[in-house]
């Protein structure tokens, strides 16, 4: 599992996820966005192309993050959901919480 940050030229920085977003890896993703908010950033795109699988102790974890970054008055958004994933936050209604996106090209778009 790998998170990889990395600044697009339109200032938004972009999380990718590789692999799974699970018990064991998500204090690392919480901790990557909140060093991006304590450098300044406030424009964030969690992008999750190359992932398979969230439990739930990843989309708790999401939701702590989106409750962080909209307290430091930041934007976050995800893209990249495989149609399993895109199930999962709809059935647990997160797809109302999240700013979702077909692919980061499209999330990057929207801000």
């Amino acid at each position: 599992m790998a998170f990889t940050a990395s600044r697009h030229p339109s200032g938004v920085l972009v999380v990718e996820v590789e692999g799974q977003l699970i018990v064991g890896n998500r204090q690392e993703l919480k901790a990557t966005i909140q060093q991006a908010l304590d450098h300044g950033e406030r424009k964030l795109l969690i992008d999750f192309a190359k992932t398979g699988y969230i439990d739930s102790s990843g989309l708790g974890a999401l939701v702590s993050i989106s409750k962080k970054v909209r307290e430091e008055g930041g934007d976050l958004r995800l893209s990249g959901l495989n149609e399993d994933l895109r199930s999962l936050f709809e059935l647990t209604k997160l797809d109302t919480l999240f700013a979702i996106s077909d692919d980061a090209a499209q999330a990057l778009a929207g801000f």
